[in-house]
């Protein structure tokens, strides 16, 4: 079908998952990730540089998030870790009044995998807006249509779009850090207002004007991964974009045809690992240094030698492409700061099954 003619097809993307993967009573679902968001904030640096696997520099310090990995299985499950990344964005200032004013994060582009449907290259949201319990998010149409006329898109339907929980586990995130932000502004005008003996009862302050962009990225090839970078590679480092990349890391378990406990022959691991959710989490940590290093070829290597079921290595490869073609044409250059990791469960024998999860916090240099 012409993407034109897909592109005037558009919908309104519906809340699949809510109700299963999380709550779909709104003041439940913002207790939840309040809570969430609160305990990220509260163990701050200290948990931080305690978790390995591609830390980066602490000078970087709160520098301007420019994107950020965040796993997507139940927020029962991964909530938790995903909020560290989340946190970050409220507390490093990137939403807040200044930035809002001076038009820094317009749009928020979400590169998610496909676990249903066999895709051959990326394809773009068609919705026109994005339900979740805690409100609508609007869909960036304009980026959409620039990305459509490039001619290396697709636009997903309705059905695939709601099926896939990867993107819409990030939504309802976005659209909490988004309403705690205009709290916050609406919090200090009215304090500065107060100040100046004004009456701030007439403050109004409307929800900040920024909109999503999900695109799936399917089973691609490496070259394809180094392609769709360079394509992405424009638009990802205008300094209005932010970027969330959505990933579960190693799915390890029979259920998952996956249950390794020993690197290949010639790597060398650490002596005092012993159980089986140990090697997982040197493993995974192996992996996140590959990632933290912005070299799409060691990322590439990674995944080739441990054969390790990161479900989002498409859309990570991608990015990573992106940032290597925005550092060499001069445009952009940053740092990738893993900020927290945790297990489903602690795997000890080998009828037993996990998946890890893992925050990055993408930092400009």
């Amino acid at each position: 079908m012409n993407a034109k003619k897909e592109q005037r097809q558009q919908y309104i993307r519906e809340a699949y998952h809510a109700g299963s993967w999380y709550e779909d009573n709104p003041t439940h679902l913002d207790t939840t990730l309040t809570s969430f968001l609160s305990e990220a904030a509260a163990a701050g640096e200290d948990e931080q540089s305690s978790t390995g696997g591609g830390l980066g520099d602490p000078k970087i310090g709160r520098r301007m998030p420019r994107g950020v990995i965040v796993p997507h299985a139940g927020y029962r499950y991964s909530g938790p870790t995903a909020a560290y990344a989340y946190s970050s964005l409220l507390m490093e200032g990137l939403l807040n009044d200044a930035s809002w004013s001076a038009g820094t994060t317009t749009t928020i582009v979400v590169l998610h995998p496909s676990h249903h449907e066999y895709l051959d290259g990326c394809a773009i949201s068609g919705a026109s807006w994005i339900k979740t319990p805690l409100g609508d998010l609007a869909v960036d149409e304009s980026l959409r249509s620039e990305l459509l006329a490039t001619g290396e898109f697709s636009v997903m339907r309705k059905t695939t779009d709601e099926r896939e929980h990867s993107g819409e586990m990030q939504y309802p995130f976005l659209q909490k850090i988004i309403l705690d932000a205009t709290t916050t502004i609406r919090k200090k005008q009215e304090q500065q207002e107060k100040k100046q003996g004004r009456d701030s009862t007439t403050t109004t302050t409307t929800t900040m004007p920024i909109r999503v962009l999900p695109i799936m990225v399917g089973a691609i090839h490496s070259a394809q991964e180094i392609h769709f970078g360079k394509v992405l590679a424009p638009y990802l480092s205008r300094p209005q974009v932010l970027t969330v990349i959505s990933s579960d890391f190693c799915h390890w378990g029979r259920r998952f045809g996956y249950t390794p406990t020993s690197p290949p022959d010639h790597i060398k691991m650490n002596k005092s690992i012993k159980d089986i959710h140990e090697y997982i989490e040197w493993m995974d940590h192996v992996g996140m240094d590959s990632i933290a290093s912005q070299e799409p070829g060691a990322f590439a290597k990674y995944i080739k030698l441990y054969k390790n079921t990161i479900c989002g290595r498409h859309p990570i490869a991608v990015y990573l492409s992106a940032l290597k073609e925005s550092k060499e044409s001069g445009v952009e250059q940053v740092q990738i700061h893993f900020v927290k990791y945790a297990q489903s469960s602690q795997v000890k024998y080998d009828h037993e099954s996990s998946v890890s999860y893992a925050s990055a916090v993408i930092r400009k240099v």
